[in-house]
């Protein structure tokens, strides 16, 4: 289990230059509270930049540091994982990235981008995404379990249920059945060389037995010739290797560049269209509502010429970007495919690269043979090569067979590895579990659906007349609902598998969004039912209707420009 113990900031966003420190396991909850601006999404952001390197919120790195100081931002995180402790040290202006173990620091000389990994495959084993799945539940640039790509679901479930050792082994394996690939080329070369060696061996050794003398300006005129063969080839080889050293690194870099851009603006795509919807969505309710649905509110003629005017400009400015975007993902997937080609030609350049290796070693031996017959009156040194080389052989052919056995048993252990394999079994047997929970807690938050999630992590949501729904379908306060229960229901998870499991639980702003009364009651319950090893910060404006829920109250204000907390009310 992760234990967070202590948090602490300074000269980060609004704070200054006097260290502001949180206690994160002191009590079962506090409330956070303070006016709009005052800090209190601060430690959010500390928290997270500390332990990921980027804040919660959309905020470049530059910015994090305070304005009016401009140096030294620092935060410190201290946490243990079981038995262990850890404190992480991060800052900017001096860039600061220290990772203590039981007060020793570890080893500075990795690269920083390796030291993060560490950080998060083998301490937390849990990354960005996956901690504010289980962590965190706010309204700023919070992105719901049910708004990510399928692949980054899979990634959190996978967190969640820790099988990521799986795609580690893949990964491994994936380099271990490159380098028996390798092998068995080098091993079939060998081979094949061998074997028209023996060829022309034996040749050599019955020509050796019925040669004459007439025959030795035929053998030097052949020697001559091929020798010039063997010239014509190593310089060819020369010119061709360096075609291939000098751009196959750049081409490569570039086809794995060129294919994240185009990912990218996929992405944008897909969510420029989604914000189009939205803004189409919008247009049309205010050109058929006079009413509001929810709250049977008039809609005055004047937000309604309003609201449509700014739903137009949005409208033309989405069309706009996705036009754009659209232009740069064709324009990418040209160097996708441009890159792609030099790749393949450059494939084939390092095959007549080998090929032609494989030919030098041919006529060398034929030279090599050749010059033997110089001796025309004894073949005993031949045949002893002869003998010496089919031995060789035969144990090359014993290599071969051993490495086709191997290569046959990587793929094997290949297709259990793979996300259909050992993997999809797991999920499967827990997908039920999970289903349960989120159910269960739908049900305490008074929203009686059926939820159900299948192994591609596709929702499917069913009324009690069993009419289907999406999660895109339901309004704020039901999507609230839902996000609520993944959330409780993905921390019982960590906590059977004992993987993601952490103490610490931050609710940002969650009782201020689209939470009725009721919801805010139901929420309270649950929250009441977490036990004594979850610490809960609920971060609110609404100090008025949650004053007096919690044993301990943090309360942030905001004094010459300077965000400050406030003495801890216990």
């Amino acid at each position: 289990m992760i234990t967070f113990k202590k948090l602490t900031w300074k000269n980060f966003l609004s704070t200054g230059n006097s260290e502001t420190t949180v206690y994160l396991n002191k009590d079962s909850a506090t409330l956070v509270v303070g006016s709009n601006g005052a800090g209190k999404s601060t430690m959010l952001d500390a928290l997270s930049f500390a332990l990921f390197g980027k804040p919660h919120r959309s905020i470049n790195k530059p910015q994090l540091v305070n304005s009016i100081n401009n140096k030294h931002c620092l935060t410190t995180v201290e946490f243990s994982v079981g038995s262990i402790e850890y404190k992480i040290v991060r800052g900017i202006k001096p860039n600061i990235f220290e990772v203590y173990q039981n007060g020793k620091l570890l080893n500075q000389e990795s690269h920083s981008r390796d030291y993060q990994k560490i950080i998060e495959q083998n301490i937390l084993k849990l990354n960005h995404k996956s901690f504010h799945q289980v962590v965190v539940l706010g309204s700023s640039n919070f992105i719901p379990f049910m708004q990510l790509p399928s692949h980054q679901r899979r990634n959190v479930i996978e967190d969640l249920l820790d099988i990521g050792i799986f795609t580690k082994m893949n990964g491994v394996l994936k380099e271990k059945i490159v380098a028996l690939r390798h092998k068995m080329n080098d091993t079939d070369n060998e081979l094949n060389i061998l074997k028209e060696t023996i060829k022309l061996q034996t040749s050599h050794i019955s020509e050796l037995k019925k040669i004459d003398s007439t025959q030795e300006e035929k053998r030097t005129n052949e020697i001559s010739v091929i020798s010039e063969e063997i010239s014509v080839l190593e310089g060819s080889n020369l010119d061709l290797q360096h075609e291939y050293d000098l751009s196959y690194n750049a081409t490569i870099e570039g086809h794995e560049k060129a294919l994240s851009n185009k990912t990218s603006y996929t992405v944008e795509i897909s969510n420029l269209k989604r914000n189009m919807d939205d803004v189409v969505k919008e247009s049309k309710f205010y050109e058929k509502n006079d009413h509001c649905p929810t709250c049977s509110q008039g809609i005055s003629q004047e937000l309604k010429t309003s609201k449509n005017k700014e739903c137009k400009n949005n409208a033309k400015s989405l069309n706009s970007d996705y036009a754009t975007t659209k232009e740069k993902l064709k324009v990418s997937e040209s160097e996708v495919d441009k890159l792609y080609a030099q790749i393949v030609h450059l494939n084939e350049v390092n095959n007549s690269i080998r090929q032609n290796e494989t030919r030098i070693n041919i006529l060398k031996n034929r030279v090599e043979a050749l010059s033997l017959t110089a001796d025309i009156q004894d073949t005993t040194e031949a045949e002893r090569k002869l003998s010496e080389d089919k031995e060789k052989r035969d144990g090359l052919n014993e290599v071969r067979l051993e490495q086709s056995t191997l290569t046959s048993y990587f793929d094997a252990i290949g297709e259990l590895l793979r996300d259909t394999g050992i993997k999809t079994k797991v999920i499967r047997q827990y997908l039920p579990i999970m289903n349960k929970l989120i159910n269960q807690y739908l049900q305490v938050l008074d929203f009686f659906v059926l939820f159900h999630l299948d192994d591609s992590f596709n929702e499917t949501i069913k009324s009690r007349h069993r009419d289907e729904f999406t999660y895109s379908s339901f309004s704020e306060g039901e999507k609230q609902r839902i996000d609520l229960s993944l959330l409780f229901s993905w921390r019982q998870i960590a906590r059977m598998k004992n993987s993601a499991n952490t103490n610490l639980l931050i609710l940002d702003e969650t009782f201020d969004s689209s939470m009725d009364a009721d919801g805010v009651d139901n929420l309270l319950k649950i929250l009441n039912t977490l036990g004594k090893e979850t610490n809960v910060f609920i971060i609110s404006h609404k100090q008025d209707l949650l004053e007096g829920k919690f044993p301990r109250k943090i309360e942030f204000e905001k004094i010459k420009n300077f965000s400050q907390m406030k003495k801890v009310k216990e």
